[in-house]
């Protein structure tokens, strides 16, 4: 447990003016009236006022908001009343104490409903003092941290009221580290195996990548350098509930998250923060859609800071803020910024804003209103500022995430209504499905039998219910065309190896693969979920092996150092016979790219990470993708030629993707493995020839970027 001197030392260092008597004397009547009392854990109880009076030093906060954090818990649980505390420690900090105890015994996460009740004194009891609800965080944040020592039961109770009232309420009032620690304390207690689960992948990704956020920063501070700002760069992971709810609302994958990582620039000016904007994105390329200006904009707690988010190494986006030494202030502390101390004085900061007279507006609003629930309603439309509380028409609360469309809503009622949705109105006017609802509208779905999902209905939901629903329907939709397509690649996969895609040759791959049947085994082949060369593989092994004399594609590079991995460049995919290059990257090998690739514009300011690299002579096997892009005509049987033509020139098709459907050409990718450059030449020259292509080249992407695999 702290002492009283290290306590008013804490103090002392932002308020050398502090009543170092007055504190003391706190300390030592909080000790003697929790004198015998102990916590769950077996500690003395005053350990906890005392903790909590340590997380408000961080804060910098006044005296009086000290001490009734270490007298917090004396009205409530011992012989002490509120005359005492008046008597000994003044009028001030009496009703602080007073105040705290009644929103201690506030029931907040009740079902009933005085739950609304409850939140207006809660309102209430912070529109008079703000105060106090600062010491009740910090009171909870220590509950939270020392949760284990309650009982299972218990410790749910308390981190599902943690969740749905004290973190969002936290973040409300501007205190984003509060929010995101208590967040993530609750997340231990009510889904540790996913926390875990997500913590394991985090060292797992760390082993692979090696020390990202190092790396990021120090490139950072270079650019800044260069551009002579001066200012402070901090990287960090994000909370592990951070991620997990990300994941939840972009219905995703740890491995396809992009932004896991996040920057926080410290400038001494604000026109230094623009200027640190334009050096960042000069450097790496900003992400379209990402971008907020919330200094020329600021949120109404205050907040003010440039958001944006870059491609950085490897293609990874990471989260950049950008923000001056008074912002930061404010977006670390919120609320508490209004009674934080510097140098025995109170700092004034030009950019913090009373978050009192939002709670002292939302009050007064609905002061005269006897309907609580009214109330309570409109408590959480502002509290939930992560999430969307919209009504159907009969009056039903229904609650989505931010940015969330018709689209989600319809899915979130019933997955048949989601079907057959043709479109909404909101607020009784007829709007497109992609626009974005907002708090407190009122949605109605217009539906027609016989609709069916659109694929382009995956780019405007945001929930994974909706996106989950709609991927199924389209693949039963989908069904049929994908397992036409599938028999001519089939096809096109058994000639390549002289042999014939009959129905009992499927219906044998269909088992070795473990797929229901040949239907089944054709659908996913059609989809792209498998290849070509896996399903004969599974009929004639030995038939698809790459021949003895070939030159194994882990040695098809010349110039690499021992052990040193490499991994083909995607955007450009180059192969053996074409003037290459590598590019390093740090705990991941070269990445391997064609002499003319755009991307390699990139790290021209970079030329110690450059490979002098030429491909092994000899013969390759064919196993290196490349993507042509095809204009071909739509008639009958023309897909399935241009298949057997691939097929004669000894290239196994290893995907197929529509990009554009017209009433007489389709367009599409066809990924084909190839052994080098002069293969890929016959066979454009082979395909170009051909009445029924009327466009065949090489498809590049330079958006897509690779990890060194070996």
């Amino acid at each position: 447990m702290i002492s009283a001197e290290d306590l008013i030392a804490l103090v002392r260092n932002y308020n050398p003016k502090t009543n170092a008597d007055r504190i003391a004397r706190a300390y030592e009547f909080g000790k003697q009236m929790h004198d015998g009392q102990f916590r769950h854990s077996g500690e003395p109880y005053f350990t906890h006022p005392v903790a909590v009076a340590a997380i408000l030093t961080e804060q910098r906060l006044d005296d009086a908001t000290i001490i009734t954090a270490l007298l917090h818990d004396t009205i409530e649980d011992t012989k002490a009343s509120y005359g005492k505390v008046s008597e000994l420690f003044g009028d001030e900090v009496a009703k602080l104490v007073d105040g705290v105890t009644k929103l201690t015994n506030l029931q907040l996460s009740s079902r009933e409903t005085k739950q609304a009740e409850n939140f207006r004194k809660l309102f209430m009891a912070m529109s008079k003092d703000l105060r106090v609800i600062l010491v009740k965080l910090a009171d909870r944040l220590h509950n939270m941290r020392t949760i284990k020592a309650m009982r299972p039961e218990k410790q749910v109770v308390k981190a599902r009221e943690t969740m749905d009232i004290y973190a969002p309420l936290a973040g409300r009032m501007g205190m984003q580290w509060m929010r995101e620690e208590l967040e993530d304390l609750a997340f231990r207690v009510l889904n540790p195996e996913g926390r875990q689960s997500i913590i394991r992948r985090f060292i797992t990704l760390q082993r692979e990548t090696g020390d990202v956020i190092h790396r990021i920063t120090g490139d950072m501070r270079h650019e800044l350098e260069k551009a002579g700002i001066d200012a402070e760069v901090f990287g960090r992971a994000k909370k592990p509930y951070s991620i997990w709810r990300k994941m939840q609302e972009k219905d995703q994958g740890f491995s396809r998250l992009s932004d896991i990582y996040g920057f926080r620039i410290i400038t001494q000016t604000e026109e230094d923060c623009y200027r640190t904007l334009g050096a960042i994105h000069q450097r790496w390329r900003a992400v379209p859609g990402r971008f907020k200006d919330y200094i020329s904009q600021p949120k109404s707690n205050g907040y003010r800071s440039i958001h944006t988010t870059v491609s950085g190494r490897d293609g990874k986006r990471v989260e950049v803020q950008i923000r001056t030494r008074q912002m930061h202030d404010v977006a670390e502390t919120g609320v508490a910024a209004h009674w934080s101390y510097r140098d025995g004085v109170r700092s004034e900061n030009p950019f913090a804003v009373d978050p009192a007279k939002w709670i002292a507006n939302l009050t007064e609003q609905f002061d005269s209103e006897d309907d609580h629930e009214d109330f309570l309603e409109a408590v959480k439309l502002e509290m939930y500022s992560d999430q969307v509380f919209c009504f159907t028409p009969k009056g039903d609360v229904v609650k989505l995430p931010r940015g969330a469309t018709p689209i989600d809503f319809a899915y979130a009622i019933h997955t048949r209504i989601g079907h057959a949705c043709v479109g909404a109105k909101v607020d009784g006017i007829r709007v497109p499905l992609w626009t974005r609802i907002k708090n407190g509208q009122s949605v109605d779905v217009i539906t027609a039998d016989g609709q069916t999902p659109q694929v382009t209905w995956l780019e405007i939901a945001v929930t994974g219910k909706a996106r989950t629903a709609i991927r199924r329907a389209l693949r039963e939709v989908d069904r049929e065309r994908f397992i036409k397509l599938g028999k001519e690649l089939a096809r096109s996969g058994f000639e390549h190896v002289g042999r014939k895609a009959t129905e009992k040759a499927l219906d044998t791959a269909a088992k070795h693969l473990r797929l229901k049947d040949r239907h089944e085994l054709l659908a996913r082949l059609g989809s792209a979920e498998l290849t070509a060369h896996e399903v004969v593989s599974a009929v004639y092994p030995e038939l698809t092996q790459d021949d003895g004399d070939a030159i194994s594609p882990r040695r098809a590079v010349i110039g690499l150092e021992p052990g040193q991995k490499f991994d083909r460049a995607p955007c450009c995919q180059p192969l053996p016979g074409e003037r290459i290059v590598g590019i390093t990257f740090r705990g991941k090998g070269v990445v391997v790219h064609a002499i003319d690739c755009d991307r390699l514009s990139d790290y021209e300011s970079e030329p110690d990470r450059w490979v002098d690299l030429h491909w092994h002579s000899g013969t390759h096997p064919a196993v290196y993708g490349v993507t042509l892009d095809l204009t071909i005509g739509n008639d009958a049987g023309v897909l399935g030629r241009i298949c057997t033509l691939i097929g004669e020139k000894k290239a196994n098709i290893s995907n197929l993707e529509f990009v554009d459907r017209k009433p007489d050409f389709y367009r599409l990718l066809i990924s084909v493995e190839l052994r080098d450059l002069e293969q890929l030449h016959s066979l454009m020259l082979m395909l170009e020839a051909e009445s029924d292509v009327a466009a065949v080249e090489r498809h590049r992407d330079r958006e897509k970027t690779a990890v060194a695999a070996g």
